[in-house]
């Protein structure tokens, strides 16, 4: 990687939003909790959630993570609050798509992660930048199964 490509990949929105992640932590009495690590850089982030009427009521995640992932999961906890398991998981696929297969920036409200889009070319950082989203899902289809029971 070129110090030119490290200049680009690392723009200062990228560091910006690493710095200010929102709901950071872990929620007392989460419905739902999911740790995701990525084994290429060994970046984790854990995700704690609450829904009520098919909705993310309560949120918090712990991130450990490259400033990537860090910028992703800053976006998704700024718009996650409200959000349904269809809208995250849309998002999730969308950043996939956008990442791999050069598709779309995702849908609002997380169309903010137009800003990894220099990602694309750095296959090894993709890992980091799903997890907020990919935990997300899962802790969201958690707190679904456990509202049932």
């Amino acid at each position: 990687m070129s110090d030119s490509d490290l200049i680009k990949l690392y723009s200062g929105r990228i560091l910006e939003l690493a710095a200010d992640i929102p709901h950071l932590g872990r929620l007392d009495a989460p419905q739902a909790f999911v740790k995701k690590r990525s084994p290429l850089c060994g970046s984790t982030v854990t995700v704690d959630l609450t829904t009520e009427d098919g909705r993310i009521v309560d949120y918090a995640q712990d991130v450990k993570a490259c400033a990537l992932g860090q910028a992703a999961a800053s976006i998704v906890g700024a718009n996650i609050l409200g959000a349904t398991r269809a809208q995250v998981e849309t998002a999730r696929d969308q950043l996939k798509a956008m990442l791999k297969d050069n598709g779309p920036v995702p849908d609002a409200p997380f169309d903010g992660l137009e800003v990894l889009l220099p990602a694309r070319d750095f296959k090894n950082r993709h890992a980091s930048i799903m997890l907020t989203l990919e935990a997300a899902a899962e802790a969201f289809a958690e707190a679904e199964k456990a509202a049932c029971a």
